[in-house]
């Protein structure tokens, strides 16, 4: 009887909880993809997280195959519809078990626990395995065993937890027998055809490569560089994590090992941080399933009453806001699939403070353009931004673009890179052209929104929230 692992966001071969638990039962290892166009559109997918996805699930299946390892690719148009299909493939391989990583929305866990009930059935079982956090899902508690809320005290039970534990990472699995011929995807589903090119390479070897570069390289001066837009400062591996070709534990560990080896204890430190946000978030998505079905964390910041997004929101999404470093990151996004973290924060406060729009809006269009678009990582930092989330920003601070333009990009470089209308103005003007009598270039537009006047207003709306 044969075991079927359904790989989805795990596109990799290495420390791959699934597929190792396939392997080892030794009586013949089958895998699947499904493809899933309707639910992706759905879930705000981006035509470069599709491109990026189904380059890999390619490379993946490659990789298998020379495990001995086939791969069949399914396409079917939504989460309902995959379950029927992969009954059906069960039915055609004779398919005693299947093993797959769970995912923690709220449509997915709905999905698998359907898939259970008809999978159990027709007698087939099903094996279930948490692989996306470094430390299990629901493992770090507080001590009245109940979910951390706040990130602080999460981090030191998460610390904690890993001296003890010790995590490992899984090897390869040994091959299950000759290698076979690889299958492929050759057709992007339609509505995903129009990507930007590539942000990073495609494989597993790649995902390594940069991480060991970026730990021999950069992650020395992370904590310095990490916050400047113009700099190669940040490890560029999210669209790995967020995809799964690259595990938490993986990049944990080979963080862990070069502090060991004496790297810079300060911006690696920093680095592995950002690993255990990571897992905060998904934990959030796992302990309060409202987050992933457009409910803030906040349940009292429901009763705020945003403003109509209408041209504003147009302009915001567009890269035409009349403030410069937000206009440069809206362009970033929008031309590359990605954009600077730093910048992530800064133009989902002036949507959400400034402007006041629902974070809801701003948080769906970041996933349809983003690569790296990771729901439990995109909503936590959304919700941050808009002060209704967990751990978030208290609703009185709010980032001042212009300020955080002239520390971060204090001489424009990253403006001028992507607002060339602006290239010509000093380093002073740059990020605030028509201020203090300066003109602002031609075919530049104004301010959209008073900056002051717009916080003061978004301040008084929250303060009477909790009046």
């Amino acid at each position: 009887m044969t075991q079927l692992v359904w790989f989805r966001n795990d596109l990799r071969t290495a420390d791959n909880p699934a597929l190792t638990a396939a392997c080892k039962a030794k009586s013949g290892v089958h895998a699947c993809f499904i493809l899933t166009p309707e639910q992706w559109q759905e879930h705000d997918w981006s035509p470069a997280r599709v491109h990026f996805v189904i380059a890999h699930a390619n490379a993946l299946a490659k990789e298998l195959a020379q495990l001995g390892i086939s791969m069949t690719f399914i396409t079917a148009r939504r989460f309902s519809d995959s379950i029927e299909s992969l009954a059906q493939l069960c039915r055609d391989k004779g398919i005693s078990r299947v093993h797959f990583n769970e995912e923690y929305g709220v449509n997915e866990r709905r999905r698998d626990k359907q898939l259970k009930r008809q999978l159990g059935a027709e007698d087939v079982g099903v094996c279930k395995y948490r692989d996306q956090t470094v430390a299990p899902v629901g493992e770090i508690l507080t001590q009245q065993e109940e979910p951390y809320s706040v990130f602080t005290p999460f981090s030191r039970s998460w610390k904690k937890w890993i001296d003890v534990a010790q995590p490992t990472v899984l090897p390869i699995p040994e091959a299950q027998g000759k290698p076979v011929k690889a299958a492929r995807v050759d057709e992007i589903p339609e509505a995903f055809r129009d990507a930007p090119p590539a942000l990073v390479k495609t494989g597993e070897d790649a995902a390594h490569d940069q991480l060991e570069h970026f730990l021999s390289e950069r992650a020395g001066s992370y904590k310095e560089d990490r916050d400047f837009p113009s700099l190669d400062g940040t490890s560029q591996l999210s669209p790995y994590l967020a995809n799964g070709v690259l595990s938490g534990r993986q990049c944990l560990l080979a963080a862990r090992q070069a502090q060991g080896m004496g790297g810079n204890q300060e911006g690696l430190t920093t680095w592995i941080s950002e690993i255990a946000w990571r897992d905060f978030y998904i934990n959030i998505l796992y302990h309060y399933p409202r987050v992933s079905m457009h409910r803030a964390f906040k349940t009292d910041t429901e009763a705020l009453t945003w403003n109509e997004p209408g041209e504003k929101f147009e302009a915001w999404k567009e890269g035409r806001t009349g403030i410069p470093i937000v206009d440069a990151a809206m362009r970033q996004l929008n031309e590359t699939g990605w954009m600077h973290n730093r910048l992530r924060m800064v133009t989902a406060m002036f949507l959400t403070k400034n402007l006041f729009i629902d974070w809801r809006l701003g948080e769906a269009y970041f996933m349809s353009k983003l690569v790296d678009g990771f729901l439990a990582s995109n909503n936590g930092g959304w919700q941050w931004s808009a002060s209704t989330g967990t751990d978030s920003a208290p609703y009185f601070r709010v980032f001042n673009p212009v300020t955080q333009s002239e520390r971060f990009d204090p001489k424009g470089y990253f403006i001028r890179q992507w607002v060339p209308e602006l290239a010509k103005l000093d380093n002073k003007q740059i990020h605030d052209p028509g201020s203090k009598g300066g003109v602002i270039p031609k075919g530049y537009p104004r301010p959209i929104v008073d900056l002051k006047e717009s916080r003061k207003e978004a301040i008084a709306k929250f303060r009477a929230l909790k009046d």
